[in-house]
């Protein structure tokens, strides 16, 4: 952090103890044809020219152990993983992660960009069964599968009449938003949250409700005109190209045709020769130029999917990090930024310090103390907000030159557990005030943070923020919670960050990624140990706190 961003701290003196992008190669090499009919040698990154490789391989993803937590997939009108446990769970603004969502930004607080697959074919080709194929081998905690099929427009009385008649041409690029579909797109390699429709095949309509999905380690998005735009050519990291044999591609289109979208065999086979196969000739296999890898056959053609798996395993370690273990170790010995607001260490807030900080004292003590001192850094957190001046009678007739809140939008929002337990001040002081909860929890194997639970207010971008946790040691879990926040479009400087206690270098790693992020926090720990507990600090607060602290552990 340059010496010019940092100042000295703020002070705040309580009159009182209240009380409880990637590289656009869409006309650059050859693609490779992947067949396992024929044989060859090379199993590395994709080439630059036509490769041939065998058909039985004794490749297999070096991702793919035993024990590993399960794959989790956003798609488009449904949430999978790879087996029958589900892996994500939304309901309204509520979102479960039961897999866990790693850090997708580094630690400067910057979204770390993803691995963008395109994945193009005739109808029925195989794509989908592809995509699911890479999912399954590339054992990645977070993969979002976004289908083409999402963004066929609205379409208009004639329009929906010609489609009741199988007239309707949905092979054509015409057919699709495909300033939407860029739009969402952009938004998703970019990590943050966005609307998808959903389409019905069935009525040729656009369901009402829409999926809420968000960006991942890779994003797979397939179509039949995957290609046709030069502006999603650019979002592409890889293209594939599915080539399946005519006949395949209508039988299949006929069964689920018939059997999933209520259509008749006639009108199947009128849509196909009319509309169909002339637009696969004119639209779509003339993209089958931009491919990357073409496919033969499919998702049965399993060495096409390893050497795919395996470029985009070395292209995500290539941008691999360790985000608790760099926070750690990063900012030493740097003055403190000027984003900082410190409650004043006076003889009344280091006595509270003492209670809460002696490991002999009571849990309802413990409790006691706690709230009084979260509720002096609730108020204090409150004061930084904008205020104007406005003027007021008294009982006595006399005008009062007095201050209110410009906005009384504001919303509290608690990093679980531990943030949980400053839900109640800030209620108590702020009337009617909407509470948002996010749940991050430290996977004990990388021992990397990861996004479990998200309930948050649907317009919580026009809201001020006051975002809680008791105790901050790397700062990984609230850099996390506020690129939650940024994701859902709330402003950085909308942001206030209220916390107990804080170790000095979990202050410099959010300072330094959120520059505008107020931090507010009642006392400041020099130092966080092997185990990332702040030094001296408090011990586990969720712990002592709820009582679930295990013996011997600090």
């Amino acid at each position: 952090m340059s010496v010019t961003q940092t100042k000295q701290i703020k002070f705040y003196h309580p009159t009182s103890s209240a009380s409880s992008d990637s590289d656009d190669r869409s006309d650059a090499t050859e693609p490779i044809f992947i067949d396992a009919t024929s044989m060859g040698s090379e199993l590395n990154c994709c080439p630059a020219s036509p490769t041939t490789v065998p058909a039985k391989s004794a490749f297999e993803s070096p991702m793919r152990r035993s024990g590993r937590r399960q794959r989790t997939t956003s798609i488009g009108n449904q949430t999978t993983t790879a087996n029958p446990c589900e892996g994500i769970i939304r309901s309204n603004n509520r979102t479960i992660y039961t897999a866990g969502r790693p850090p997708w930004y580094n630690c400067a607080g910057q979204q770390v960009e993803p691995f963008v697959i395109g994945i193009c074919g005739g109808s029925a080709s195989g794509k989908t069964t592809v995509a699911e194929k890479i999912i399954e081998s590339l054992d990645v905690p977070w993969v979002t599968l976004l289908s083409m099929d999402c963004f066929y427009k609205i379409l208009n009385e004639k329009q929906h009449e010609l489609a009741l008649i199988n007239e309707y041409n949905f092979d054509h690029p015409d057919a699709f938003d495909i300033d939407l579909l860029i739009d969402v797109l952009t938004k998703l390699k970019e990590g943050r949250k966005v609307e998808v429709p959903v389409y019905n095949f069935v009525t040729h309509g656009r369901e009402s409700q829409t999926k809420t999905m968000y960006g991942a380690n890779v994003i797979i998005f397939e179509g039949i005109l995957t290609f046709h735009s030069p502006e999603v050519l650019k979002l592409l990291d890889m293209k594939i190209f599915v080539d399946t044999d005519p006949d395949i591609r209508l039988a299949r289109r006929l069964k689920r045709d018939i059997s999933q979208r209520g259509r008749d065999l006639k009108g199947v086979l009128k849509q196909y020769l009319n509309m169909v196969k002339p637009s696969y000739a004119n639209y779509i296999a003339p993209t089958m130029a931009h491919a990357d890898i073409i496919v033969p056959r499919g998702g049965e053609n399993t060495v096409a999917i390893a050497l795919i798996v395996q470029h985009v395993h070395t292209q995500l370690q290539l941008r691999g990090f360790k985000l608790r273990e760099t926070l750690a170790n990063s900012y030493k010995d740097q003055p403190m930024p000027d984003s900082l607001h410190l409650l004043h260490p006076t003889p009344q807030i280091k006595g509270l310090h003492t209670f809460i900080r002696c490991k002999n004292t009571s849990r309802d003590e413990f409790i006691f103390y706690s709230k009084r001192l979260i509720r002096l850094v609730i108020e204090y957190a409150l004061s930084l907000f904008p205020f104007k001046s406005t003027c007021v009678e008294t009982p006595q007739g006399v005008l009062y030159e007095g201050k209110r809140m410009e906005s009384r939008k504001i919303c509290g929002v608690s990093i679980l557990r531990a943030g949980e337990t400053m839900e109640q001040a800030v209620c108590d002081v702020c009337k009617d005030i909407r509470i948002g909860k996010i749940l991050i929890q430290t996977n004990l194997k990388t021992g990397e943070p990861e996004l479990y639970y998200l309930r948050l207010p649907k317009d919580i971008k026009d809201f001020k923020v006051i975002l809680m946790d008791a105790t901050v040691a790397t700062g990984a879990a609230a850099m996390m919670a506020i690129r939650v926040l940024l994701d859902h479009d709330v402003p950085e400087e909308n942001i206030i960050l209220a916390s107990l206690l804080m170790a000095e270098i979990g202050v410099h790693s959010i300072a330094y990624a959120f520059p505008k992020v107020k931090i507010v926090t009642s006392a400041l720990d020099p130092e966080i140990n092997s185990k990332f507990y702040v030094i001296p600090g408090i011990g586990n607060f969720g712990d002592r706190y709820f009582g679930t602290e295990p013996s011997d552990e600090y």
